[in-house]
């Protein structure tokens, strides 16, 4: 009868034990997050994805994930919706001025703390303070910057092979270009017999109030007059609009005297971007500001490749002003900023929330990236990413069929040469020269640049179509010679700015970038 019991008691612990031990095993945290997909034609993830039952298993969090609109008008009314409702989700991507208001109804959680548990990531994401700044409001932190586009793209390149058929060094000072232009232009560098060659090539690019104007195109001209953008925003006492400066009326005297002299493609005030890469790659230009994957990578190149197999585009330095002064152009620090919302702290989810971001960081980081290895890609003998030997190839990261399962790489992305090698693979020219596009980026990323990050929180004024109307036109006037330039016509220019309230527009320019921190 002992035994018996003996044995019904170990029975009954047994269940007891079963019972709890199931009890034991916590409910998965549900973690939602709203972000920007890395393809805005895609959809999220699908529910079969890795990355959900890794999750799951490794960090118990269940993950909800909702792709924002690509829109950034509809991004910011689901948010705005949303937050009015108090209804943010966990973790969300959000603009600057969006993060602002949140920040200001306290529905932002502060996220220095959340930072000391996940240290990996706070190393390779949070670890330039101009970024950080830009998540800041009243000095603490409300956001993660995380980084955001690959900077310093754009550079100064020259025809290399126009440069040795006429015996030329590559220029150096802004006189020296103006030389090499009209070399470039008036002395048959192609060897056609034809007058068909501009030693410059550009076209009217503007995006913002940040390069109004002639646009990024002429960044390096106006560089090496130190007064590269729209907005001097190096320091307290020196902020305000370039064009009051003299060396702005200097620059457009050089710029003017390129059109005078036909050194530039005519053309360049009605050009659109693929009609100007579609020129350079006929031939017709010797020294331009380009793109370095438009300028290089095997998608692009071959077009050029073909019509000139011993053509050969270089990257040089900037041109150097009378003042020692040169650019390649405005320096942004790009972010995305995540935030946090107050109500998943609330929730006592903030260890959950830093587990997350750190995996995306740490064992996550391949498989945001780029898949799952074996499945989506394997890694060569020097560890680099490559799609060989799959065993199904359809499933390729390259596929445009499985971007869905990259559409948190914003999350874990930190522009490193593992991840950009992938995209921009080193090719063979015609003539069997090799080509590696991020050589190129490199020795761009290694110029002298005009740091304006403080320039992206500059809002338009509420006259913004008459304004940059005005300013863009009379630039062009007097780059073309349809309007004098003069000291008497530029002061008449800088008047009617005036009329048109640049002073305010400064005044109240001056007054956001001051309230975020970022001028000296």
């Amino acid at each position: 009868m002992k035994t018996n019991a003996s044995r019904a008691f170990l029975s009954l612990a047994l269940v007891l034990c079963v019972a709890l031990g199931a009890g034991a095993q916590a409910k998965p945290v549900e973690i939602e997050l709203w972000i920007t997909g890395t393809a805005s034609e895609a959809g999220p993830p699908p529910a079969d994805w890795a990355g959900y039952r890794i999750v799951r298993e490794t960090l118990g969090i269940e993950m909800k994930i909702s792709l924002l609109p690509t829109s950034f008008t509809d991004q910011d009314t689901k948010i705005v919706t949303a937050a009015a409702a108090n209804r943010l989700p966990d973790i969300l991507h959000v603009n600057r001025d969006v993060f602002i208001k949140l920040t200001k109804q306290g529905l932002l959680a502060p996220v220095d703390e959340l930072m000391k548990k996940m240290p990996t990531r706070t190393k390779t994401h949070y670890d330039d303070p101009l970024r950080n700044k830009l998540a800041m409001y009243k000095g603490k932190m409300y956001g993660l910057p995380d980084p955001g586009k690959m900077p310093m793209t754009d550079g100064w390149v020259i025809r290399k092979d126009w440069l040795d058929k006429l015996g030329l060094p590559a220029p150096n000072t802004i006189e020296d270009f103006y030389k090499v232009a009209k070399a470039f232009t008036q002395n048959d560098p192609d060897g056609n017999g034809k007058n068909d060659t501009y030693g410059f090539g550009a076209y009217i690019e503007t995006s913002d109030i940040t390069n109004w104007g002639l646009g990024v195109r002429f960044d390096p001209i106006l560089g090496a007059y130190g007064v590269t953008g729209m907005w001097d925003v190096t320091s307290a006492k020196s902020f305000g609009l370039n064009v009051r400066k003299p060396e702005f009326y200097d620059a457009m005297t050089f710029v003017a005297r390129l059109n005078k002299d036909g050194l530039i493609d005519p053309d360049w005030t009605t050009l659109k971007k693929d009609e100007f890469r579609a020129r350079w790659k006929q031939g017709k230009y010797g020294i331009m500001r380009e793109n370095f994957a438009a300028l290089s990578t095997v998608a692009n190149y071959p077009a050029f490749d073909k019509n000139f197999p011993d053509g050969e585009w270089i990257p040089i330095p900037p041109p150097v002003g009378p003042k020692g002064k040169s650019s390649e152009g405005m320096l942004y620090v790009d972010t995305r900023i995540h935030v946090v919302s107050k109500r998943a702290i609330d929730a006592g989810k903030g260890d959950a929330v830093a587990k997350l971001l750190e995996w995306f960081a740490t064992d996550g980081y391949a498989l945001a990236m780029f898949g799952e290895k074996g499945v989506n890609f394997t890694l060569d003998a020097e560890g680099n990413v490559s799609t060989a030997g799959l065993p199904d190839p359809e499933k390729s990261y390259a596929k445009a069929a499985n971007v869905p399962v990259l559409q948190l790489r914003n999350l874990a992305s930190v522009n490193s040469d593992w991840e950009l090698l992938p995209r921009y693979v080193p090719h063979k020219t015609i003539n069997g020269r090799t080509i590696r596009p991020l050589d190129i980026w490199r020795y761009f990323t290694k110029q002298p640049w005009t740091e304006a990050t403080a320039a992206l929180l500059i809002e338009p004024p509420a006259n913004k179509a008459d304004f940059e109307r005005y300013y863009t036109e009379n630039l062009v006037k007097f780059a073309l010679g349809q309007q004098e330039l003069s000291p008497a016509s530029w002061k008449a220019f800088l008047a009617g700015l005036d009329k048109l309230g640049a002073k305010e527009l400064e005044k109240s320019a001056k007054a956001k970038v001051e309230e975020a921190g970022l001028l000296k």
